[in-house]
């Protein structure tokens, strides 16, 4: 059974993520505090998927987030916030999440977020075997990590899948909308800012100096390519 946390304080929105998620063929681990999502997951460390409310008692949605990626970078994490701020947004991605959803949504799309964050996170079509090798960096696509001068750098899913799209496309320029067609999918609506923020979490992990990055480098207006 594919297993998704549900946490969100108010009981009438959490039922209704519940029953909907359940319809797409999905087991739902329901949370109404921060401390007890923590629980939950402690107690099923299958679950893939995390919603995560922002606006909680005790612990928030944010703190929730930093605590799993402090262990895991492998499940998915979708913010659900009932707040349109754009610094809402940038912050839940800064630690960690790799989605975001504004209430009010639909249950279609938040069904197509889950699904996509699923496939992404190992749950389907595992990745053929093998490694891409450009110095100092080393991809490994079966155990889906990077190695920088042979040491590990935690990547979530999302931020693996940036890297190999770029290590597969070396010296190319790749705008924003390619990046969220390979990465999120072709069926799958958001913002390009999600792409930014990615890559922004990214290069705090893989370059030497990010305020002048030599890895990933921005073609202004367009996008960003691997490599100078």
């Amino acid at each position: 059974m594919k297993k998704v946390l549900v946490l969100e304080d108010e009981s009438s929105i959490r039922d209704f993520i519940v029953i909907n998620l359940r319809r797409a063929g999905y087991d739902a681990i329901e949370a109404e505090t921060g401390e007890e999502a923590m629980d939950r997951l402690r107690e099923n460390p299958d679950v893939t998927v995390a919603l995560l409310d922002i606006m909680l008692p005790g612990i928030d949605g944010f703190e929730v987030c930093r605590r799993i990626r402090a262990t895991n970078t492998k499940i998915g994490i979708i913010m659900l916030t009932a707040r349109t701020q754009e610094m809402d947004k940038v912050t839940g991605l800064m630690t960690g999440a790799d989605d975001y959803v504004t209430k009010p949504f639909s249950p279609a799309e938040l069904t197509a977020r889950v699904d996509a964050l699923f496939r992404r996170a190992g749950g389907e079509d595992p990745a053929p075997a093998g490694e891409l090798s450009q110095p100092p960096f080393l991809l490994n696509t079966r155990n889906r990590t990077l190695e920088k001068n042979g040491k590990r750098i935690k990547l979530t899913q999302v931020e693996y899948s940036i890297v190999k799209m770029f290590m597969e496309n070396p010296g190319k320029a790749l705008s924003r909308e390619e990046i969220l067609d390979t990465v999120w999918g072709r069926d799958y609506f958001a913002e390009l800012k999600i792409v930014d923020v990615n890559i922004r979490r990214l290069r705090l992990k893989i370059e030497d100096d990010v305020a002048t990055p030599a890895f990933i480098t921005t073609i202004w207006g367009y996008g960003y390519k691997w490599g100078l």
